[in-house]
């Protein structure tokens, strides 16, 4: 099935939001840096402008900056929206409010609006997406996945998510996925799956804390690599 703009919702997150949601240290902003399903995030045009190395898979980067710029403009408020509608599952604390949270996705996708045409000539944005990615083995030190893998549990079957993260550990030394919640902040019913069939499978697994807790209760990250890598 062909992927249609009109049918997703692009929602892009800071790179504040991403060293939160992943821990991430100095030094782990000096490595070389995949992030997968990065929507519209800014993480990717922060990071440059800082000197860092990534390469950020979507395949809404098949799309135009003004096609992009035209769907935002279309979901924003229908999100705010539903975000008022659900509040109770979210913590108002670090974003106070919902206007407040519009006014951060805002600024995080036209920071990446701006950058996108610029990226894309350096092959930072690349059309591509799990569970099949275009690198070489270890190409990368950090995988990030955000709101992706897990978030979209009804949608992705568990097998979805196996094949997924193994891909993940191919390309990249550390992979770090956050939230562990599906949509509704409730538990992902694949978590428990993936992390006794890759445990069986030789892999490394550690469910950590963050600092970061926006839906509630999703204030956890997990982070897998081979046994032989760590």
């Amino acid at each position: 099935m062909a992927f249609r703009l009109d049918e997703i919702v692009p929602w892009g997150r800071s790179f504040e939001e991403y060293r939160r949601m992943f821990a991430l240290s100095a030094k782990d902003l000096t490595g070389r840096i995949l992030g997968c399903a990065d929507g519209p995030a800014s993480f990717n045009s922060a990071l440059t402008k800082r000197g860092g190395k990534i390469v950020s898979v979507d395949p809404l980067y098949r799309f135009s900056r003004e096609e992009i710029r035209n769907r935002i403009d279309q979901v924003f408020e229908t999100v705010l929206g539903e975000t008022r509608k659900n509040a109770h599952e979210f913590v108002w604390k670090t974003i106070p409010s919902v206007r407040a949270l519009g006014r951060m996705r805002r600024e995080a996708m036209d920071d990446f609006l701006d950058d996108y045409p610029e990226g894309l000539e350096e092959e930072r944005y690349i059309d591509a997406s799990l569970p099949e990615l275009p690198f070489r083995e270890k190409e990368f030190d950090l995988a990030l996945c955000s709101h992706y893998l897990f978030l979209y549990s009804p949608h992705l079957s568990l097998d979805f998510h196996l094949c997924s993260i193994r891909e993940l550990c191919r390309v990249a030394r550390d992979v770090r996925i956050f939230p562990l919640l599906e949509l509704g902040a409730v538990p992902s019913p694949h978590l428990e799956s993936v992390k006794d069939t890759l445990s069986d499978e030789g892999y490394q697994i550690v469910i950590e804390p963050v600092s970061y807790e926006f839906q509630r209760g999703g204030n956890q990250m997990i982070r897998i690599a081979m046994m032989a890598e760590k």
